[in-house]
């Protein structure tokens, strides 16, 4: 079970300013202030952001879970290959519409049942025959079973399957190391400038760099610290001082590496016999008929829509929602929709495939070369003959990336604060994949800002749009330093986060999670075009 105390700082709207701690005991800055110790988020103000009962919500929708011993051989272990799953009341025929509920049972490496819970499993429906596809939802019953349900949507075979993404006790591991190793993951940063202690002469000088949040370690250094500590979000980014430079000199930004710590037993858990594995089960093929009733939904797209589990399904590699009556977008069929538009893109590489999908698919709209890293960006396209702007930046530290300025990494709350909105503008972000290693309450801290920011974006101009892409699947090597497990706790805080905002949710993870592609973090052209339709539906619900 989860236990963490949490406190977050109303924190006041200011121009956006950095301050710079050089060396471990003295402020200095850019501009003219009053300099003090950079003392946390939490301590910036005596308001709370999310409230009491809001994080209670938060802690249960990331409630696990764990193994009731101590875990020192891995026999014991979840095993994909005894465990099986049972289709429950089997029958004949079928019907669009009804649902089909399996009992999985998972057992150990000795073929022994497993008396708790806590195993991460994906399950799907699906047919390779009409390449059609839906999510299944998984029920854990604490005592080693779980129940499997899914929805017929279409007519035609079905077969069920179930994988074992990580046993209970794997899970119990990236729990642990979550907590305890937050800087297994690191960075560094270049500082560039004159070096008085080599005649003036010019160097760059690298430092190991991270996030300063209670449970992350930046290693001791004798020449001590440099902070950099943002005003406008309680953030702070701390680096090792330069050997013979000042914190004022940093200019560019990497990802470092990764540290081992995982033990023996530890890495057995990881490793691809007990990762990933799909389970041999019942193979029995569901057949399913067509009813006169509809199961496309009618309700127009709007903010605030629940997902619904399915949230939509595959039939002939084409996404159908649930939630809202989306509908498909030709190439045509996007300039149109988008016409007038001023739209900003913020997060990660996955939403970044969403900017040079529609980079590409819109003949008109031309991507300007602003000199960056097609990575990174900033990104920018125009589309003079229909109005339309489009925007990509990345949501800021922590970021693993390639070489690039530090100055183009701004969090995406203060970029949102800078937006006038209104009927024209539209907003788009996620926010997972990179930080996904940190302690959850820094993760949700992140989260807070963000919707203090869209909160006030739509109370000065309702008329913008604001979506949020989910987190989607798609970790190929289940392994302490990014896993689908991983991704999957920050998502629900996300969901959680923005609950009752009254923003669109682009659920994703039951795209990613049930397609019959390869798991691949970047999912595949197809399933960026799926995803695109339903942000254009959004955009365009008419």
């Amino acid at each position: 079970m989860l236990s963490y105390t949490f406190g977050c700082g109303q924190l006041p709207l200011r121009p956006h300013q950095q301050q710079y701690t050089d060396g471990p005991d003295r402020l200095v800055s850019n501009e003219t202030q009053t300099l003090r110790t950079p003392e946390g988020p939490a301590a910036a103000s005596d308001d709370p952001g999310f409230s009491p009962e809001e994080w209670d919500r938060i802690q249960q929708a990331v409630r696990w879970a764990e193994p009731d011993r101590e875990i020192s051989n891995a026999s014991v272990c979840t095993s994909a290959a005894y465990s099986t799953f049972i289709i429950n009341n089997f029958k004949e025929k079928y019907t669009v519409g009804e649902e089909v509920l399996a009992t999985i049972i998972a057992k150990d490496f000795t073929g022994t049942p497993k008396r708790y819970g806590g195993d991460f499993f994906q399950a799907k429906a699906y047919s390779d025959k009409l390449k059609a596809s839906v999510f299944g939802e998984v029920l854990d019953h604490h005592n080693g079973t779980y129940t499997a349900q899914f929805k017929l949507p279409w007519a035609g075979p079905v077969t069920l399957a179930v994988r074992l993404i990580h046993s209970s006790e794997a899970v119990h591991v990236l729990t642990q190391r979550r907590r305890t190793d937050s800087d297994r993951i690191y960075f560094l940063n270049y500082f560039l400038g004159a070096s008085r202690q080599h005649g003036g002469a010019k160097v760059e000088e690298v430092v190991e760099c991270n996030v300063k949040w209670p449970g992350v370690v930046l290693p001791s250094s004798p020449r001590g610290r440099c902070e950099y500590y943002d005003a406008h979000t309680g953030l702070t980014w701390q680096c090792h001082k330069p050997p013979t430079l000042t914190c004022q000199d940093r200019v560019f930004h990497s990802e470092g590496g990764f540290r081992k710590r995982t033990t023996a037993l530890e890495e057995v858990l990881m490793d691809s016999q007990h990762v990933n594995r799909w389970l041999t089960g019942d193979s029995r093929l569901i057949s399913v008929t067509a009813t006169n009733s509809s199961t496309v939904v009618s309700e127009p797209c709007k903010p605030g829509l629940p997902t619904p589990v399915p949230a939509g399904f595959y039939l002939n590699d084409v996404w159908t929602s649930f939630v809202c009556a989306t509908r498909h977008f030709t190439v045509p069929d996007i300039a149109p929709c988008l016409r007038d538009k001023h739209i900003y893109i913020m997060g990660d590489s996955t939403i970044r495939q969403w900017f040079l999908y529609l980079n590409e698919a819109v003949p008109t709209l031309n991507r300007v070369n602003l000199h960056t890293n097609i990575q990174t960006g900033p990104l920018m396209a125009v589309d003079l003959q229909n109005n339309i702007v489009m925007h990509f930046r990345t949501h800021g530290l922590p970021l693993r990336c390639g070489k690039i300025s530090a100055a183009t990494l701004h969090y995406m709350s203060s970029e949102i604060d800078g937006l006038a909105g209104g009927p024209h503008t539209v907003v788009v972000f996620n926010l997972c994949a990179h930080l996904t290693n940190y302690p959850l309450t820094y993760y949700a801290y992140r989260v807070w800002l963000l919707r203090r920011s869209v909160v006030a974006l739509l109370k000065r101009a309702p008329g913008t749009k604001v979506i949020i892409k989910t987190a989607n699947t798609g970790y190929n090597k289940k392994h302490p330093y990014g896993s689908d497990w991983l991704t999957m706790q920050v998502d629900r805080i996300l969901r959680e986060g923005f609950r009752d905002v009254g923003v669109y949710i682009v659920d994703v993870w039951q795209m990613t999670a049930c397609h019959y592609f390869e798991d691949d973090l970047h999912p595949a052209p197809l399933i960026v075009q799926n995803e695109v339709d339903i942000l254009l539906s959004f955009i365009c619900p008419h």
